[in-house]
């Protein structure tokens, strides 16, 4: 029995059972873990939230870059040369010839 009471006399004992102790602790614990808006999931939106950022700053590169083939692209000259190029079209009475190299190393 004495052993409970000295128990009971500890300070850590006392600090264990003060309300505001039991109360805070569980609290905290479901903050952190639980709860729909807990820290993991904040961590795993934030994540998320970069990659979103990364795409966006993709996309807005591409953009610029089709905005500068779109300004090439009001010349004539260029216009021909780009749909020679990508599309592989031709003048009347022109051969194309187009030669791939093996790049496969052997």
């Amino acid at each position: 029995m004495s052993f409970f009471l000295n128990l009971k006399e500890s300070p850590i004992f006392k600090i264990i059972t003060n309300v505001f102790v039991v109360i805070l602790v569980p609290f905290i614990i479901w903050m952190l873990f639980v709860d729909e808006n807990s820290y993991l999931i904040h961590g795993k939106y934030d994540k998320e939230i970069e990659d979103l950022e990364s795409t966006i700053s993709f996309y807005e590169d591409k953009i610029t870059k089709d905005k500068e083939t779109i300004k090439k692209l009001q010349d004539s000259l260029e216009l021909e040369r780009f749909a020679r190029e990508q599309y592989l079209m031709k003048k009347e009475n022109e051969d194309i010839y187009i030669i791939e190299f093996d790049t496969i190393k052997k």
